[in-house]
């Protein structure tokens, strides 16, 4: 029977469709007038809100605080940060309510990757943000070890041009 086929078809669609996994960036503003702490307290809940909704979070990007556009509540400056993830669509609608609920966030937009071409600049953006998230700690572990490194050479020098102008008087 050709139509048991169609339907059979449609209905392997449907339940491929909401097993499926697609790539989502979000970004989203946090109010600038919270602390360092509150902040990545947010930032922390915002992720909560991904994973607990079955998103698997890739990397995120810390952007810093920057000038908005425009003032928004009030507010000329914001914390901006992205998160990149995966997640199935159904997922979404709950996302961003939550992120409505949030009192603390200014905006946020979600982008969507669909494409094999957009799959392919998600996948770049990706690469970019990691190697930006390791760059950072890499060159903060040197800074300290050289700083140790050249203390006690200082003071050794310094002794001993001390005990050379003494022995020369």
């Amino acid at each position: 029977n050709p139509k048991g086929k169609q339907k059979a078809c449609k209905q392997a669609n449907t339940k491929r469709r909401f097993t499926l996994m697609r790539k989502y960036e979000n970004l989203v503003i946090v109010k600038p007038t919270l602390t360092a702490e509150e902040i990545q307290t947010s930032i922390k809940a915002i992720e909560e809100v991904i994973t607990s909704n079955g998103g698997e979070i890739v990397t995120t990007d810390s952007m810093g605080m920057r000038k908005l556009a425009y003032p928004i509540e009030k507010n000329e400056r914001g914390h901006f940060h992205v998160i990149y993830y995966s997640v199935a669509p159904a997922a979404i609608t709950e996302i961003e309510r939550k992120f409505r609920l949030n009192e603390e966030l200014l905006r946020f937009v979600t982008i969507k990757y669909d494409t094999n071409r957009e799959i392919a600049a998600f996948d770049q953006l990706v690469a970019k943000a990691q190697k930006k998230n390791a760059i950072p700690a890499k060159e903060e572990a040197p800074k300290t070890e050289e700083v140790v490194a050249e203390v006690p050479v200082e003071e050794v020098e310094k002794p001993a041009q001390e005990a050379q102008t003494t022995t020369a008087e």
